[in-house]
């Protein structure tokens, strides 16, 4: 099991890997041949050497993104289960809390992050609350899908072996709504960074966000590109780790299986 964990992991990273190259490559291709000028667009060997240039200050600058973006998260994962739970159990949480969220989730997120920045500053605090508002509704709704998908056979006779409901929803409900619960997790780390850099992009001294804004001010396109390249990289690794996490907590589940049987027929 861990060898075709090992070889699943190596070919997603190889395809990965693949896609990016080619993609920089044709990029790289186009410059060339077009010669736009750098200011509207600059070529992917411009745009490393921008980053070549100063390292650590873009990792700095990435480093409080990844931050505000994991800790957003966490929060929008922990609040999500607990009210998806609350949602399951209680009709009277399925008609406000539910409602409300759906109703918060149609008003833009963006719209509301001035008035984050109002009531928590420009710290930190205001980023991961922008976050964790974007992020929450896909845990939420995707993890409450997950429980509610239980064969009532499989409950009757949770019952009949005289089941508690907290037995019920550790040992029957949660593992049934993990791979429901990691779809939800896959949209939300998205979500949470583009939460993060919404942050930024309002008010902020550090932060990809506050250097894409910061250089677009002064026609940096170069330095624009190389923040949102890095955006890429970022928002790519953080789903490939989710996704990593979900194979080893579903390695039953059947979408698991079928995509291990194709590998194995394209080798």
């Amino acid at each position: 099991m861990a060898e075709t964990n090992q070889a699943s992991a190596a070919w997603r990273g190889l395809h990965v890997a693949v896609v990016m190259v080619g993609f920089f490559a044709l990029w790289q291709l186009g410059v060339m041949l077009m010669h736009p000028p750098e200011y509207i667009l600059p070529s992917p060997s411009e745009i490393f050497q921008e980053m070549v240039s100063a390292p650590l200050w873009y990792l700095d600058h990435a480093a409080r993104t990844v931050g505000a973006t994991l800790l957003g998260f966490v929060l929008a994962l922990a609040v999500g289960c607990l009210a998806a739970i609350g949602i399951v159990y209680s009709r009277l949480l399925e008609n406000t809390l539910y409602t409300f969220l759906v109703s918060l989730n149609s008003v833009p997120k963006i719209a509301l992050a001035p008035l984050f920045i109002v009531w928590m500053g420009t710290g930190l605090s205001s980023k991961i609350a922008i976050s964790f508002l974007i992020a929450l509704f896909a845990i939420v709704v995707d993890t409450v899908l997950g429980l509610r998908s239980i064969e009532p056979d499989a409950i009757d006779l949770f019952r009949s072996l005289r089941g508690r409901p907290l037995q019920t929803l550790l040992w029957l409900r949660m593992p049934n709504a993990l791979p429901s619960l990691f779809a939800g997790m896959k949209v939300a780390i998205s979500l949470a960074l583009v939460g993060a850099i919404a942050g930024e992009f309002v008010a902020s001294q550090a932060g990809l966000g506050f250097v894409i804004l910061s250089a677009e001010g002064t026609l940096q396109t170069t330095r624009v590109f190389a923040a949102i390249v890095l955006l890429g990289i970022i928002g790519t690794i953080l789903f490939f780790i989710v996704d990593g996490l979900e194979r080893l907590a579903c390695p039953w589940h059947v979408s698991h299986r079928a995509r291990h049987r194709g590998q194995k027929g394209v080798a």
